[in-house]
């Protein structure tokens, strides 16, 4: 772990190079940590794929003495604790009226339909990071047989709910707006709700699982399907 200074009453924590879900399980660790100990120095935290920006009261206390708290407290910080945290299941309706890409997905990677939907829901992700947009989080890491590149042209209009992958990572649409992963089904569950506490179901560090359902099934659930598909 290293600790540089991000401004003047900021801190970033850097946990690694790369995103992987043990780093990703590690900010998670830390940010719990923070959060309960610093008290009303804190003002704000914002993990991201491999590190943690903390933001602090200049006027309670300086770098120094952040520094010095945060060394003590992120002791022993380390993945196997938040290995044991939450685990949440997103509902997925994958079907070509659903995911405009997932023939294509499938042909480009020499499977089968059913096999890319198999294969995305074998997978536990990780939460590595939560951006773009209010509940847009980034899960790492697919199976690499469905791995695929961003479209050359973007839409100019992904539904809400849209269930994407591009490379390694997949995620939810939590809005309606532009894109560029590959559509391969919708999730009728809300990843952002403003009105909700909290208002995501997932935060950095969690775990996610996909599970398919059948059309009737997304439908009573409250999904819908996007005007673009």
């Amino acid at each position: 772990m290293r600790i540089e200074v991000a401004g003047e009453n900021a801190l970033m924590l850097y946990f690694g190079e790369q995103a992987s879900a043990t780093i990703a399980a590690q900010v998670q660790q830390a940010e719990i940590r923070l959060r309960a100990q610093l008290g009303t120095v804190l003002i704000d935290l914002i993990p991201s794929y491999a590190s943690l920006l903390v933001i602090y009261d200049p006027l309670q206390t300086d770098h120094f003495a952040v520094k010095a708290a945060m060394r003590t407290l992120l002791e022993g910080v380390d993945a196997k604790a938040a290995e044991e945290g939450r685990l949440v299941t997103l509902p997925v309706y994958y079907a070509e009226e659903s995911g405009p890409d997932l023939t294509l997905l499938a042909n480009n990677a020499g499977l089968s339909v059913d096999e890319v939907i198999a294969l995305h829901q074998q997978q536990e992700y990780r939460v590595y990071a939560i951006g773009f947009a209010p509940g847009f989080a980034y899960l790492g890491e697919v199976d690499p047989r469905i791995a695929a590149p961003r479209l050359a042209t973007p839409r100019q209009r992904v539904p809400r709910g849209a269930v994407a992958i591009a490379d390694r990572q997949t995620a939810v649409y939590p809005a309606v707006s532009p894109g560029g992963w590959n559509l391969i089904g919708l999730c009728p569950q809300r990843m952002f709700d403003p009105e909700a506490t909290p208002s995501m179901p997932v935060a950095v560090g969690d775990r996610v699982r996909f599970e398919a359902i059948s059309r009737a099934r997304f439908f009573e659930l409250g999904g819908e399907l996007g005007e673009s598909l």
